[in-house]
């Protein structure tokens, strides 16, 4: 299974994950990208113009990596995602498909409030 957006990972053991320090490190992937438009530096062989930005607490770097360098391990079930000024929120399920929840209904009014 291939990792996308919102999936735990970990980190491929080889030689060029091993020499930036990340080889076996869990992550989440933050983002995808396409090296040759946006120029980043990809660990392992972007031969397919695709990569992945993977979040390892405690790392601050950026680290972009080949998608054949992380091993898919879940898909990150009760992750959250909300949008400053939108009344809505998607959970992440188990199955990695992104639940939206209206929060508009459970906000009461403001004259509610005693």
């Amino acid at each position: 299974m291939s990792a996308g957006f919102g999936d735990n990972v970990r980190i491929v053991d080889c030689p060029e994950t091993q020499a930036k320090g990340i080889a076996g490190l869990v992550g989440s992937v933050y983002g995808e990208t396409t090296p040759s438009v946006t120029g980043v530096d990809v660990i392992g062989n972007a031969a397919g113009d695709f990569a992945l930005n993977v979040y390892i607490e405690g790392i601050e770097d950026e680290i972009w990596v080949a998608p054949d360098l992380v091993e898919f391990l879940d898909h990150g079930a009760g992750q959250t995602i909300a949008l400053d000024g939108v009344d809505k929120e998607w959970v992440r399920a188990d199955s990695g498909e992104w639940v939206e929840h209206d929060l508009s209904q459970s906000k009461s009014p403001w004259w509610k409030f005693w």
